[in-house]
């Protein structure tokens, strides 16, 4: 970072502490991952310099032919890679995505059905806390307590009962696959908008191992970061009928200037994700959390719903006589990042968290395995059944150095 020391040591320096602790951690974050060295270039380049308000074709400044054609490109991409009619590449994050979908196709006071927060839904589809859920009426349907699994039928009985105006899919930490195309023919009976978030989900789609919700869903929203791999963002996906109202709620609506340079990485991460070393990559984090999830299962702490389908697994530490915080707390010590997490069918927030989630992205884009998931299972494991121990924490830092320094962040 030659520029930065030279004109700002102190910055320079809190770059280089955090560039280092990402080296010498691991992080089994479920939402996040480290975007190649091209995406990280484009994120920081010149067109951090350039507003450009508006649409291609449509700015409100001069000298954007080049952002036009950065912007057209990356849509173009974007819906290339999804399937999809119609790609907004603007939002800042995908609660902006979200809040612009809503703000587009709602009235404030319309009824909205999300999966409950505690359950794995997220607080952007209608938490009272969010702004969602200040303008809209929020209901929620949850999991089957006894399996933790959707139940469509459920669903579409709560879809009768409520009635809403929009009935959302997706989450935060629900780790089998969701059927889009259940939902999509819920929401068709009902004569309801239907929309799929699937910011986690995104890179195992465009990997090829998820079905994909686009030609059911009518409306997608995403982040670009997560599995996908790339800048931290937003984007929508819709059918072209909702092109038009959609774009009018993120600008002007919502959003100012459009992150020119965020966009351009974005379609960095695009043309990343459709080359066969993606496909492959998505393959191998899906199978890491399978194995992490049987390893761990074997070392007697169980996976919610008995394992997973995606990049992401809850552990249910009820058994371990452990909190989520203390988990979450033990596991840092040790220099594994993993976030507490609500068992689902519980109704635990998250001070009250009885489990952790783990994700494997972040892991598998440092080169990390199969025989690397059962050895962290392991760790894992042993600093759960001792959380307090500082020597048992201490030799776990040890191992998890070594691992770290094995499979550096090479991006």
């Amino acid at each position: 970072m030659p520029p930065i020391t030279a004109h700002d040591p102190e910055v320079a320096a809190l770059i280089a502490r955090e560039t280092a602790r990402q080296n010498a951690a691991l992080t089994l974050v479920a939402s996040e991952n480290y975007a190649s060295h091209a995406v990280l270039a484009a994120a920081g380049s010149a067109l951090t310099n350039k507003y450009a308000d508006g649409y291609p074709g449509a700015r409100d400044y001069p000298g954007c032919e080049v952002c036009d054609d950065i912007e057209t490109l990356a849509r173009e991409r974007l819906c290339r890679l999804f399937g999809a009619g119609h790609a907004n590449v603007q939002p800042y994050s995908g609660s902006v995505a979200n809040l612009a979908v809503y703000c587009a196709l709602l009235n404030p006071g319309d009824r909205i059905l999300s999966m409950k927060v505690e359950d794995g839904g997220h607080h952007t589809h209608g938490s009272p806390e969010h702004l969602s859920g200040r303008l809209y009426r929020a209901a929620r349907y949850g999991v089957d307590p006894a399996t933790g699994l959707l139940d469509y039928a459920e669903i579409a009985a709560a879809v009768r009962r409520e009635q809403p105006a929009l009935l959302i899919c997706g989450g935060s930490f629900y780790p089998r696959t969701i059927d889009f195309g259940a939902f999509a023919e819920i929401a068709d009976e009902a004569g309801t908008l239907c929309l799929a978030d699937i910011a986690h989900l995104a890179g195992l789609i465009a990997g090829g191992q998820h079905p994909s919700p686009a030609g059911a869903v009518p409306l997608i929203t995403t982040t670009t970061h997560k599995t996908l791999r790339g800048p931290r963002g937003g984007a929508i996906l819709c059918d072209a009928e909702y092109a038009e109202e959609i774009d009018a709620a993120v600008y002007p609506c919502l959003q100012g200037g459009p992150l020119m340079h965020i966009i351009a990485a974005k379609a960095v991460c695009c043309a990343e994700a459709m080359t066969p070393a993606f496909k492959d990559y998505s393959r191998r984090v899906v199978a890491n959390a399978k194995v992490l999830a049987t390893a761990l299962a074997a070392e007697g702490f169980s996976p919610f719903t008995g394992g997973t389908d995606t990049h992401l697994l809850v552990l249910d530490l009820a058994g371990a006589g452990i909190r989520g915080c203390d988990a979450e707390g033990a596991l840092s010590r040790a220099g594994i990042a993993a976030d507490r997490c609500p068992v689902p069918g519980r109704g635990e927030g998250y001070d009250t968290a009885g489990g952790i989630r783990l994700g494997t992205p972040a892991a598998t884009t440092r080169g990390m395995g199969e025989e690397e998931m059962k050895a962290l299972a392991s760790l894992i494991a042993g600093i759960l059944r001792n959380p307090h121990h500082p020597g048992r924490i201490g030799e776990a830092r040890r191992e998890v150095a070594q691992l770290a320094r094995t499979f550096p962040v090479s991006p």
